[in-house]
């Protein structure tokens, strides 16, 4: 058999590209050849931006600092799902849930947000009638949300215009804006509502107003019967990470692939060929089509497949594409990118009068900070900072601050030093830092994301897929989703071609 032939060659070893592999592999297991795959990735490392840093030598205890994402959601299952499936059950970290609290700078003050407040909609009247972060008559037209009639029309629309128009310009300025917008690293007038918070327009088509419909998915979890015992099921954190750090998800995934995966291997050139059939590996392969993809590593190597997974970032699977999917690969340039960075600080607990009751701060773009949020890390977690010391994490960089991504490394740490300062009142020289830069790798969801992503692949030709966080949402568990969906796509092509081929054969 020809080793540099294989079913399927996967281009990305982030989440999206190591879940795409495991997936594949558990479809063909139980399949009647051996399948083959290849998984390739540029860096010297699994995981993409999932990135985990342990420290030691400084306590008892090590500190575990992410570079990338802290956790996922587990709202959206997908994430939590493969966590269990893969053995990692035991290892789940939720956040600590008592000790939740939201602040949101206000005229240099963290602010609590108001109890009650659900994905920046107020469920409770008193909590948000008493707090300062709104003026009065902000609070009043956020209000007015309960009169005015909903859009129906189902066109896109920016983040920015919805809220406006739902809520009012104080209620984008001081909720929606820190709070939605740094999710996605976003402009919330460029974000497109459809292909972000879907959710939102859900809400108001079935219930006329946020308010009403996050009053009544209120009730309706308050009503919930309990498990049949008579006893409420245990709650699931709505964050959960692992007790070593992110970082173990994607050293999980790994360790299980079968396939042959390398590193430091990077893809120079994708292109067509016509399919010679001496070539073929015995058994007779799933081929799509007369003709496979040729692809060129940067070692030299060519390998050949049926299908290609491009798991990287738009404008890398842009390059790859030029030649054999033009049309798809201008609408792949089209996807913008920011770059950002976070900026972790240790401190000894006892040179911090702050009490750090929550889990950090957000920060509107009218407070005209240098920085964009801040979290308490050894708060939201635990195992994340020994006894006696504090973790704090810094984020910069993005649409509203993309002039940090450039400051040298001194000085941005003696401006977030500064900012801490006057924000949390921390003077303390921290016991170490580390900075973490992610340039060009945050894509951007304008209005009208989903009809380009559609137009994207169905411009593509039979046995190439796009698949990840540049598409159909960002998180770890969209990025699984997509990954799997992809994989059964791919499953569902080579059985159909192969049961073409296997008829053309009889009849032959």
């Amino acid at each position: 058999m020809d080793t540099n032939f294989f079913d399927v060659v996967i281009v990305g070893g982030g989440i999206t590209g190591l879940s795409a592999a495991w997936y594949l592999q558990q479809e063909r297991q139980a399949g009647e050849r051996p399948f083959r795959y290849a998984l390739l990735e540029q860096t010297d490392r699994w995981g993409g931006k999932i990135a985990t840093e342990t420290i030691t030598g400084l306590a008892a205890e090590p500190f575990v600092v992410e570079a990338g994402p802290d956790s996922f959601i587990t709202q959206k299952p997908w994430g939590l799902e493969l966590a269990r499936a893969l053995g990692l059950q035991d290892d789940l970290l939720p956040t600590n849930d008592g000790r939740r609290q939201t602040f949101v700078l206000h005229k240099g003050q963290p602010t609590p947000l108001p109890d009650g407040v659900m994905m920046i909609v107020p469920t409770k009247i008193t909590p948000f009638a008493l707090s300062p972060l709104l003026s009065p008559l902000g609070k009043l037209r956020m209000g007015l949300d309960l009169f005015i009639p909903p859009k129906t029309d189902g066109a896109d629309e920016t983040l920015a215009e919805f809220i406006e128009r739902r809520l009012g310009a104080e209620a984008l300025d001081k909720i929606a804006e820190p709070l939605m917008s740094g999710i996605y690293n976003a402009e919330a007038e460029r974000q497109s509502l459809l292909a972000t918070f879907p959710r939102f327009r859900d809400i108001e088509e079935k219930h006329g107003s946020l308010i009403k419909g996050m009053l009544a998915g209120k009730k309706a979890r308050a009503s919930r019967s309990p498990s049949a015992n008579g006893r409420s099921a245990a709650p699931t954190s709505m964050f959960m990470s692992l007790q070593g750090g992110m970082a173990d998800l994607p050293a999980a995934l790994q360790a299980q692939l079968t396939g042959e995966c390398l590193l430091e291997t990077a893809v120079t050139s994708i292109e067509t060929g016509d399919w010679i059939s001496e070539n073929l590996p015995s058994p007779v392969s799933d081929l799509p089509s007369p003709t496979a993809y040729t692809l060129t590593l940067d070692n030299g190597r060519i390998l050949t497949a049926n299908t290609v997974i491009l798991a990287v970032p738009a404008h890398v699977a842009a390059q790859l594409l030029g030649d054999v999917a033009p049309d798809a690969a201008a609408g792949l340039v089209a996807i913008r990118y920011v770059s950002t960075g976070t900026i972790s600080l240790a401190y000894r607990r006892d040179e911090i009068d702050h009490p750090l009751n929550g889990f950090g701060v957000v920060i509107p773009r009218s407070e005209n900070r240098p920085i964009n949020a801040i979290t308490w890390t050894s708060t939201k977690f635990d195992r994340r900072a020994p006894e006696g010391y504090a973790l704090l994490r810094v984020f910069f960089g993005g649409s509203r601050n993309p002039q940090m991504m450039d400051v040298d490394d001194g000085e941005l740490v003696e401006t977030v030093r500064r900012e801490l300062a006057e924000i949390m009142s921390i003077t303390a020289v921290p016991v170490f830092h580390r900075i973490y830069r992610w340039r060009q790798a945050n894509p951007q969801y304008d209005v009208g994301h989903l009809e380009r992503v559609a137009a994207i692949e169905a411009a593509l030709p039979a046995g190439i897929f796009v698949t990840g966080s540049p598409y159909r949402g960002i998180g770890i568990p969209d990025c699984v989703r997509q990954a799997q969906q992809t994989a059964q796509q791919v499953i569902l092509q080579l059985s159909a071609a192969s049961s073409k081929l296997q008829t053309e054969s009889s009849e032959v």
